[in-house]
């Protein structure tokens, strides 16, 4: 299984950036995917998951209402829309594949995780 993030730049507060992230070798319609993001000096955190359906979405409480986790199951990608950002969203942002819903949000339980892109927002 390979996921490979892109989309990661770097851009001023206020501004937008769309994270993409494609799997291969893997079912990806089974499974509820996310991402995660590192910023310095900090563990690996929750930002954002969607289940295999697209029927059920859940983010962290510092991103909600300015970011939007999508998917395409027909292409094997999902993705990460970044609006409003600010200089504290700046990390290294990673998909990941979760075994099932309910762990979504536990980065230790991931199946499967991408390279990393790095965002950095300045302000």
């Amino acid at each position: 299984v390979q996921l490979q993030a892109s989309g990661g730049g770097l851009v001023q507060a206020g501004g937008s950036l769309k994270l993409s992230c494609a799997v291969s070798g893997h079912a990806f319609s089974s499974y509820s995917m996310g991402w995660f993001r590192q910023r310095p000096g900090k563990a690996r955190g929750f930002v954002a998951a969607i289940d295999e359906t697209d029927a059920l979405t859940t983010y962290a409480d510092s991103v909600w209402g300015r970011f939007t986790i999508s998917r395409d199951n027909a292409n094997n990608m999902i993705y990460l829309q970044m609006n409003n950002l600010k200089p504290e969203d700046t990390a290294v942002y990673y998909c990941a594949v979760s075994p099932e819903w309910r762990l979504v949000k536990v980065s230790t339980k991931q199946r499967y995780w991408g390279q990393g892109t790095l965002v950095t927002v300045s302000s």
